[in-house]
């Protein structure tokens, strides 16, 4: 039996040997596409590739690609658990080919891997082509053999492969493997398909045009081939499973939750949620995922949490998730090495989150049993059941539902949307990412790739390539107008890795004067000039002199530069574990993110400041080279969260004290930075911190400006400026004796006042009564009195108000034998009606506010004892 690992081996090694270049696995976050909200196929990291934006050394290559189906709109967590083949994470294997090979050799070595490779039976297999490629279905029955009995056509639905609208697409051809006649179901493409018996296991697509506006098929001129096979899936078959989570991986990971859990049921749905979510969960955080309350944060958050419930289910009585790890380093890390590596790092995010998560689990569980026993059988939870649990407990909605559907109940998903949409709670990733600076595959298809001069010069000549308004090429703007300009060759940086984009000019000798703000990249190809037409017209076509503007970008280069020194000091002094999570670097200043789990102290704070400026003063010279990724790693230099790096990459490396994968522009030597000064550190999100910093003049400026207030501050205090703690503290000390002495002369004037009103008592009946409306009084004074009277008369009802700044406190208090009849809620009601005011209490005492006119007050106050005297 071919265990997950040898089967993901002997794909890869099956491939390369079909000259395919093997290429590793990208990080489940996208790079540079804000489109997606995880990679959620194989194709992701080549999806430049098939646009034609960018170019590898390779036209045919394999991978086996980790994916995450979990938000958005590719969303399978509600099925985990419940189906055989259902997973927020999983293994693509794929073979892909850029404008190389086509149908007939992707078919041929697709069969040629299954048949023989791997020896299925050929009798066990089914084949589905586009009902309209005639070319497809001869290839499979002509030159494959491949019986017509077991062939169908299928519509564009589930046959015809399309990246959107428009662009690159093309016809489907799949392959089924056949159960038996034990498990219900019927071959696709007949009304009995849906059923288990036979379960599509590769997908080979076929991309073959380009689809206009118009909806019109244009033919590529290269077409192309991307493949899809599920690791799971195709394991399952090989071990004699129907169903994935029976596979080696799977129980393994299965085996370790029933030890740490306790479950008694091996075959119990929630282990196998637990060991799908462990996959998801360390994978998203190694490729720098922490959880958080929007966006990819909040998925992971939603899953870890989804699992911890599960756990608490089987009956684990303590933390357990987190200790899912070594059992998927067990299976998983040999081929992702990443998992080890951040081992650490991975099990001390889960372990607190999954606390966070303990302390309100029990509460929200009693919450939700109380708030849904009185439902009748089968009634669904409501919205605003579900949004307090969210709101209140940290129970995600799809949590909510896991829970609800285990009574066989619904929950009101809309009713919980609404709610959640009108107190602006931000827990839809999609809502995160936009397609600014997106370019069509229309446009793309007509451009060449921009060439990068930036890194040795500020200035250049350029050819205008293409101009852009509102998403449309135009071939012409004039004076006054905003556009996009895209040229062949810039020196203009676009935004990346933090480092934004430059600012400059574009003229010519025309009379041409084009002010750049900022310059962006799409397809991580072309640069974008966002620009306004000053004087002149610029055409498509036209000559141009490009120059940056060198101030601007000589103070961002000094913040990058130091965001490298930072990074390198943080690692030395806080540990291996930080790594960075995202920056800022513009002309101000510099905006770190890294992970860390704790505040950092203000002496460890000056130690990392004092660090990067012995770095500064150094001088290490900056050497930039480029190299092929796998060097470059396995050379020690660092490779950053979020980023994508292509086949060649380069490496900047201050004199081999700080080396690390970057694309941006730098200082020539360290020394260039001249001064470093951390302004404030921060808290981002569970386990991130945040480092701000200036350098240069910039921080010499701050320097002298704080010195400059400290000088004011010791000319303030009358001392010298090693002086001015103590004699702030001194100062402190004085004002605090001083308004000790205040606060005691206030409390004796407010209890004198109260004194000389308890003269004015009113008796009707036997009930003593007692009213006044105050002005500035303390209300702490009058809450003590009012507790006094209670204490002085078995039956008394007591009414005070205070002014202040316009605004009247309201205080109602009632003895206890007096609270049958009279309430002080209702008596404080009856008080503030006349206001407009609001409040409410206890029976025996009320408080609450409205308006401050003392008259009214007095004659609002006179109607409660008329009240009293008629009853």
């Amino acid at each position: 039996m071919l265990s997950t690992q040898e089967i993901r081996a002997k794909f890869l090694d099956f491939y390369a040997e079909n000259q395919h270049a093997k290429v590793k696995s990208s990080s489940l976050i996208p790079g540079n596409d804000p489109t997606l909200l995880f990679v959620n196929a194989g194709m992701v990291q080549f999806k430049d590739v098939f646009l034609g934006a960018e170019k590898r050394n390779y036209t045919r290559a394999t991978s086996s690609q980790r994916c995450v189906r979990a938000g958005g709109k590719h969303n399978d967590l509600d099925q985990v658990g419940y189906t055989a083949r259902h997973h927020t994470f999983f293994e693509m294997l794929g073979n892909f080919s850029f404008g190389d090979y086509f149908k007939k050799e992707a078919i041929q070595m697709a069969w040629d891997f299954l048949t023989k490779e791997l020896g299925l039976p050929v009798e066990k297999l089914w084949v589905t082509v586009f009902e309209e490629d005639d070319e497809a279905e001869k290839i499979w029955l002509n030159d494959m053999g491949f019986p017509k009995s077991r062939l169908s056509r299928i519509g564009a639905k589930d046959n015809f492969w399309q990246m959107g609208d428009t662009g690159p697409c093309g016809p489907c051809t799949e392959i089924f493997y056949d159960h038996g006649e034990d498990i219900a179901g019927g071959p696709p493409g007949t009304p009995e398909e849906d059923g288990d018996r036979y379960i599509e296991i590769w997908n080979l697509v076929f991309m073959q045009y380009d689809r206009q506006a118009d909806g019109t098929l244009a033919p590529l001129p290269k077409p192309c081939v991307d493949t899809g096979m599920g690791l799971e899936r195709i394991a399952s078959i090989m071990q004699g499973k129907h169903n994935n989570y029976d596979i080696d991986l799977f129980q393994h990971l299965i085996k370790k939750a029933v030890a740490l859990t306790g479950a008694r049921d091996t075959k119990d749905p929630s282990l196998k949620v637990i060991a799908d979510h462990i996959r998801t969960c360390a994978f998203l955080i190694a490729d720098g995922v922490l959880p958080s309350n929007e966006g990819r944060g909040y998925v992971l958050r939603r899953i870890i949490r989804r699992a911890a419930r599960h756990g608490h289910k089987l009956g684990a009585q303590s933390l357990f998730f987190y200790h899912m790890v070594p059992a998927l380093i067990d299976v998983m890390g040999e081929d992702y090495p990443e998992l080890v590596e951040q081992r650490d790092v991975i099990m001390a995010a889960l372990k607190k989150e999954e606390q966070k998560f303990a302390e309100t689990l029990g509460l929200g569980m009693q919450e939700f049993n109380k708030m849904t026993q009185k439902l009748k059988a089968n009634e669904p939870v409501s919205g605003a059941v579900a949004f307090k649990l969210y709101d209140t407990y940290g129970f995600p909605l799809d949590l909510t539902q896991d829970v609800a559907r285990e009574s066989g109940r619904a929950v009101d998903v809309s009713g919980f949307e609404s709610l959640m949409e009108a107190q602006k709670v931000r827990s839809r990733s999609s809502k995160q990412f936009t397609q600014a600076n997106q370019l069509s595959a229309e446009i793309i298809k007509t451009l060449p790739v921009t060439q990068f001069l930036g890194y040795d010069r500020s200035e250049s000549n350029a050819e205008v390539v293409a101009i852009i308004q509102e998403g449309s090429l135009v071939e012409s703007v004039g004076a006054g107008s905003h556009a996009i300009v895209i040229l062949d060759a810039t020196p203009m940086y676009a935004e990346s890795g933090g480092q934004v984009g430059d600012k400059g000019v574009i003229t010519n000798d025309s009379g041409v004067h084009v002010v750049v703000s900022d310059t962006q990249k799409a397809a991580n190809q072309f640069h974008l000039h966002h620009a306004e037409v000053k004087s002149g017209g610029l055409s498509k076509g036209d000559q141009v002199k490009v120059q940056v503007d060198q101030s601007y970008r000589n103070d961002v280069i000094l913040n990058h530069s130091a965001t490298h020194l930072l990074h390198k000091v943080l690692r030395d002094i806080l540990g291996k574990h930080v790594q960075q999570k995202g920056s800022l670097v513009n002309a101000e200043k510099l905006r770190f993110d890294f992970s860390h789990d704790q505040a950092i102290d203000s002496e460890t704070l000056q130690q990392v400041e004092r660090k990067v400026n012995d770095a500064i003063r150094a001088n290490y010279s900056a050497e930039a080279n480029v190299m092929a990724f796998d060097e470059a790693v396995e050379s020690g230099a660092m490779a950053l969260f979020g980023e994508k790096y292509g086949d060649d990459v380069r490496v900047m490396d201050f004199g081999g004290y700080s080396v690390e994968l970057c694309g941006g522009t730098h200082v020539k030597a360290t020394g260039d930075i001249g001064l470093f000064k951390i302004i404030e550190e921060t808290a981002v999100a569970s386990g991130i911190r945040r480092i701000e910093a200036v350098t240069g003049s910039t921080a010499l400026s701050l320097i002298q400006e704080n010195e400059r207030q400290l000088r004011l501050l010791a000319h303030t205090l009358k001392a010298q400026p090693g002086q001015i703690t103590q004699s702030l503290m001194q100062l402190i000390d004085k004002n605090k004796s001083l308004q000790v002495e205040i606060d005691s002369i206030k409390q004796s004037q407010a209890n004198a006042a109260v004194k000389n009103v308890f003269d004015s008592v009113k008796v009707v009946g036997d009930v003593h009564f007692l009213s006044h409306v105050f002005e500035n009084t303390e209300v702490g004074v009058l809450r003590d009195h009012i507790d006094g009277f209670k204490g002085k008369f078995e039956k008394g009802i007591v009414v005070f108000a205070n002014v202040k700044e316009g605004k009247a406190q309201i205080l109602v208090g009632v003895t206890d034998a007096m609270t049958q009849v009279h309430k002080a809620g209702a008596i404080i009601k009856d008080v503030l009606a006349p206001l407009g005011g609001r409040g409410g209490g206890r029976p025996d005492f009320a408080q609450g506010g409205g308006d401050g006119d003392v008259k009214t007050l007095e004659a609002s106050i006179a109607k409660v004892l008329n009240t009293l005297q008629q009853k």
